[in-house]
């Protein structure tokens, strides 16, 4: 029998029926990279893909589709566009990654650790590692003192700069 634990909702977030998530960052970030050709071609940039080419082969997505899609990441600003130019061609672009997309790792690097642990019939394919030392690497939650944290033992509470910030002093609904 699976037990129902639950984050800590902590004041008016208490009462769920009372507010609405509208606001919500999960659903914000799943608009931008929610698609599997979007996290994936985000994976191939972690792998050092570059190239348009590349990055339809790779993900294996159509020349169309690949170009909608990275027009979109880089719009939103998780790539950039750089000119290179190989001799005796015109110049192209190559896409890198920027601040922003380097911040989505842990996102992309927690979706594959957890396909390994429930969707693998087995061993992971691939393993984590840090470069220098080979140690294994894996996504966890931890407080700012390094303490790991569980379901149970997240609090989830209104920011009062975001509620500042906002027309109406409400929770965001």
């Amino acid at each position: 029998m699976m037990c129902a634990m639950a984050a800590v909702m902590e004041g008016p977030l208490a009462d769920l029926a009372a507010w609405r998530p509208t606001e919500c960052s999960i659903a914000k970030a799943l608009d931008l990279v929610g698609t599997r050709s979007a996290i994936l071609i985000m994976r191939e940039a972690y792998y050092g893909t570059t190239r348009f080419d590349g990055f339809a082969a790779r993900v294996g997505i159509t020349d169309a589709a690949a170009a909608a899609q990275l027009r979109k990441l880089t719009a939103a600003g998780l790539l950039a566009k750089e000119p290179y130019r190989e001799e005796g061609q015109r110049t192209r672009h190559e896409y890198v990654l920027t601040p922003m997309g380097r911040d989505l790792l842990p996102v992309v690097l927690g979706l594959m650790q957890w396909g390994d642990r429930y969707l693998q019939d087995g061993p992971a394919p691939l393993l984590l590692v840090e470069e220098g030392t080979g140690e294994a690497v894996r996504v966890e939650v931890r407080s700012g003192s390094g303490a790991e944290v569980e379901l149970e033992g997240l609090g989830v509470r209104l920011n009062e700069e975001f509620v500042r910030g906002r027309r109406s002093p409400s929770v965001p609904r």
